[in-house]
């Protein structure tokens, strides 16, 4: 078997039995990026040097049987919007393409003292502003499943690097569907936490209300290891909350016997593809065998959500993107007449359309006279929406949709129909809004391509949508299926 279709405790099992060593993990990490993503283009960089020495401490450790972290020897790919020391950090612009961070995200330090290898960034669509991942402005991601697909957005270099077997498990990062989206596409586990388990500190900031680091891996066992160790209060990022942090391991029993589930009549019905409604709706008959009841439910606002999504994000962008003015960050225009001019031309030049489209949205709901118009109806708006999930939760344990509407598009095929594009996070958005967790879990094919179940939790209640994810995982063979690249 391969050693990017065994999971974490197997691989601990053979370093603990000197089978392996962390340098043969990294090898072979190296070695798949090498062969396959020429076609896949998943990775923007590679710190092969760093890795490999990095390697070979931990197999010293190994050697003397030194205590090891939860994570040991575990290589680990990052997407290109958290901040690593040392490592280029792009977010898939060409206005970051010559920044190098002083210091690690939050999340990249826990990941270290949990003793993984970072063996490469990740592309991401520019600045996580899209839901395909051709937003980058360097190369477009292919899906390892079809490569003339594109592999979802934002964290679709993530996504593809798990699928491909490029990657042990990835980090991406989660608006408004960026780790689900492309995990459905991609047929992997993708979990976007509770909105303040996680720290957001060396996150570039794309709507700071909305944005989440989380973890792509191959199986639910795998998320629930990496969740463990990068969640917790963080006094560096004034959004983090302070909760006890419980052993997700411990909660992955298999038992789902009395469990309660909504079906949201929105999340299966015009717009989702027949296939995509019926495979889903043959995964939790899986659930019913193993003793849950579901029943179909109301998330009566989930129509205003793309739009409601839509006007905040951007104004939380247009804010947040002020900071790149060719004089702080990134790149500077050559020959400015002024400093006015040096402002235009470096972000005229650095930024490319989605975001510059993204921006003037933003800028426009949050001028005098539009405030209250868009910007405070929205919020107004995002407030219905979380009732709604506060009202279903009273009587449910968990919510379950389809993540996406459709499988993986061809590339190129919406580039020019922005609207289309945005209604592909229809499903994954308002989770975001309500800040609630979710896990998008392959549960099928349709016409050969994955198909992403989306199981949706109580705030902070990861413990339960990890332990039902895992039970669906235990009784049927989708995870284990790999594209032929």
């Amino acid at each position: 078997m391969s050693l990017f279709e065994q999971s974490l405790p197997e691989i601990h099992n053979k370093l603990h039995a000197k089978e392996l060593s962390v340098s043969d993990l990294v090898n072979q990490a190296y070695q798949n990026i090498g062969e396959r993503d020429e076609k896949v283009k998943a990775y923007l960089a590679l710190d092969e040097e760093q890795a490999r020495a990095r390697a070979r401490q931990l197999d010293d450790r190994l050697v003397s049987g030194e205590e090891k972290g939860l994570l040991f020897g575990l290589p680990v790919g990052i997407k290109d919007n958290i901040v690593t020391n040392g490592l280029r950090t792009t977010c898939g612009s060409q206005f970051l393409r010559n920044f190098d961070p002083v210091y690690d995200a939050t999340v990249v330090e826990k990941l270290k003292a949990a003793d993984t290898v970072t063996i490469g960034k990740l592309n991401m669509d520019e600045f996580a502003m899209g839901g395909s991942n051709e937003n980058s402005s360097f190369y477009p991601v292919r899906n390892p499943w079809a490569l003339d697909r594109v592999p979802g957005g934002s964290s679709g270099g993530s996504a593809a690097a798990v699928a491909a077997g490029e990657a042990y498990f990835t980090l991406g990062s989660d608006t408004g569907g960026s780790i689900r989206q492309p995990a459905s596409y991609c047929g992997v586990v993708g979990l976007k936490p509770t909105y303040g388990l996680v720290s957001r500190f060396g996150l570039v900031a794309f709507a700071s209300s909305l944005d989440q680091i989380g973890p792509l891996t191959k199986n639910v066992e795998d998320s629930a290891y990496v969740l463990q160790a990068i969640a917790g209060y963080d006094a560096k990022d004034s959004t983090s909350a302070k909760v006890d942090i419980p052993d997700y391991l411990s909660g992955l029993t298999g038992n789902v016997k009395g469990l309660r589930i909504a079906v949201p009549k929105e999340y299966i019905g015009e717009g989702v593809d027949p296939q995509v409604k019926e495979t889903v709706l043959s995964a939790l008959k899986v659930l019913e065998g193993l003793g849950a009841t579901w029943e179909e439910v109301s998330l009566p606002h989930t129509e205003y959500a793309v739009a409601t999504y839509y006007l905040l994000a951007s104004s939380e962008a247009s804010s947040n993107l002020a900071r790149f003015d060719g004089v702080r960050y990134g790149v500077r225009a050559d020959n400015p007449e002024n400093l006015l001019d040096l402002y235009h031309q470096s972000r005229s030049q650095g930024f490319g359309p989605e975001v510059k489209r993204r921006i003037m949205l933003g800028t426009y709901a949050l001028s005098s006279g539009y405030y209250d118009a868009y910007y405070l109806k929205a919020q107004k708006v995002r407030t219905l929406i979380k009732q709604d999930f506060d009202d279903v939760f009273a009587k449910y344990d968990v919510i379950i949709g389809p993540t996406a509407p459709t499988t993986a598009f061809k590339l190129g095929s919406q580039v020019d129909d922005p609207l289309t594009m945005y209604l592909n996070d229809i499903l994954t958005i308002p989770v975001s809004l309500a800040g609630v967790p979710a896990v998008s879990i392959p549960c099928g094919f349709s016409d050969g391509l994955p198909v992403g179940m989306q199981i949706i939790g109580k705030a902070f209640d990861e413990t339960t949508v990890l332990r039902v994810a895992h039970a669906f995982e235990q009784n049927t063979e989708f995870h284990k299926q790999r594209p032929q690249l």
